[in-house]
């Protein structure tokens, strides 16, 4: 209630300054009421507006909370040193939207994804509200969802939005008492029709080698009967997962989700570190002949909430990681089976083109979806007082976010931004996104030359690891074990 405490003061003062005037004082009063009365009006409309989410839960003082973090929305830019080749032949642009088939020989349910759609953000760390109003922009604009490895709740599945659902170490939503993966349960939520895919997070960008964390202060009774954790305990998921340690068990374990799953798109997401251990992978998909249907690289710029050290110096940056990924699959035969998804700090069209000439299928966004929910920087995310609603489990705090508006909004970011990218495709010269390739990306390495990515990266032919590596990839590909990560 504190958050009301200055409106309420304001008008109160205006009351007295009224009243004061009304008996006879200096006239002086009847202008201190005129100011009271209109800054009371102001916050009363900050209250009941739905625009801006700040304001609405912090009337009047919002109003200076708002500009001070506007400024960081802006906070990415634009890469100077990197460009996209126009073509002397441009075409028109695609009146339809382009969508990436999901779903390799495995797969009974192929999914049609998106170039562009929500990143994993968990329910406990996102609010109530801020999950419904991202799902009902996803179903608005017909683009995928993904839960985080929070676990599938009521949230997720009132907007009618498709569904990825994240399974991490933790197994939120399909967990046992004693913490252990729950095939049954998994099974029952699995089939439910909003899922459209399953994800096993392996890692994550900016937070490789750990479990997700959330506070507890942010770890209410809802979220603790949704993760099966106690009420007001941080909640810190194990570093890596009970029921695999191999690479063999890995893609095993993958297998059985899909079938699970009842054919269900199934695949991973992990931010890269050892090219060997991705081709252990690889090697074990071989022997085992089973593919996951995709995998999901992620950035370690990605934001995640992890600490300073962690960010950008643990795990590859998204071009490293998604061309190494990319790069793997094709010299290993794999890659017309397996579709390659790529998250960390996309935001703009022209990032979406710029990863999928590196290699990927499509894009996700986490941070940029957060910016259209009203997201303003505040740095509250782990206290639980986030002022825009959207961090937060405080039911005043979420009012602030009104869904109906925000996911409004969501869905004319993800529109507009796929549209975007699609007239970028146009003026390359380019019809579809698998036209897209290395080719159309350079990058300024020296005050006077640039090179584009067909020439600063080797590029693998479809199954040459296995005809026979090239040097640079011979000692990896050697040491590779599918029965083993280390």
């Amino acid at each position: 209630m504190r958050r009301y405490a200055p409106l309420l003061l304001v008008a109160l003062c205006a009351v007295g300054a009224v009243v004061v005037s009304c008996v006879g004082a200096s006239a002086w009063w009847w202008g201190a009421a005129a100011v009271l009365l209109a800054l009371t009006a102001a916050g009363l409309w900050d209250l009941f507006q739905r625009r801006r989410p700040v304001p609405r839960g912090h009337p009047l003082v919002g109003r200076l909370m708002y500009r001070a973090h506007v400024a960081e929305l802006h906070e990415d830019g634009e890469d100077g040193d990197e460009f996209l080749v126009p073509s002397m032949g441009p075409v028109e642009p695609a009146e339809a939207e382009p969508r990436v088939r999901v779903g390799g020989p495995d797969c009974a349910l192929p999914y049609d994804m998106a170039l562009l759609n929500v990143s994993a953000l968990s329910f406990g760390a996102l609010s109530p509200n801020a999950v419904l109003a991202l799902n009902r922009g996803a179903a608005l604009g017909r683009f995928a969802h993904d839960t985080g490895e929070g676990g599938l709740t009521d949230h997720h599945l009132r907007g009618g939005g498709d569904l990825i659902w994240e399974i991490g170490s933790g197994y939120f939503g399909c967990r046992t008492s004693e913490g252990d993966f729950d095939a049954r349960e998994f099974a029952d939520k699995a089939a439910l029709p909003e899922v459209r895919c399953v994800s096993l997070k392996l890692s994550q960008g900016a937070l490789p080698g750990s479990g997700g964390i959330l506070p507890g202060a942010k770890v209410n009774a809802e979220v603790a009967r949704v993760r099966a954790v106690r009420e007001g305990e941080t909640v810190v998921s194990p570093p890596c997962h009970r029921v695999f340690s191999t690479p063999r068990e890995l893609v095993l374990f993958i297998g059985r989700l899909r079938e699970l799953a009842g054919g269900k798109p199934t695949g991973f997401k992990l931010c890269v570190g050892s090219r060997r251990e991705f081709l252990a992978v690889c090697k074990a998909m071989l022997a085992e002949g089973v593919t996951p249907d995709f995998v999901v690289v992620d950035g370690a710029e990605g934001g995640t909430g992890a600490p300073p050290e962690y960010t950008a110096r643990l795990g590859l940056p998204l071009t490293e990681g998604l061309i190494g990924v990319h790069n793997a699959l094709v010299g290993t035969g794999l890659r017309d089976r397996i579709r390659i998804g790529a998250s960390g700090r996309v935001a703009t069209g022209a990032d979406i083109v710029e990863r999928l000439a590196q290699g990927a299928d499509y894009t996700n966004a986490g941070r940029a979806m957060l910016r259209a929910l009203g997201c303003v920087g505040a740095g509250r995310c782990h206290t639980g007082t986030c002022p825009a609603g959207i961090a937060t489990q405080d039911p005043l705090r979420t009012r602030a976010l009104h869904v109906g508006d925000k996911s409004r909004r969501v869905h004319r970011y993800q529109r507009d931004t796929v549209r975007g990218a699609v007239r970028i495709m146009a003026a390359l010269g380019v019809t579809e996104p698998g036209l897209l390739g290395p080719g159309h990306l350079v990058r300024r390495t020296d005050a006077t030359r640039v090179r584009s990515y067909a020439e600063l990266y080797e590029w693998l032919e479809p199954g040459e690891l296995r005809a026979g590596p090239p040097r640079s990839w011979a000692a990896d590909w050697a040491a590779a074990d599918p029965d083993s990560f280390s």
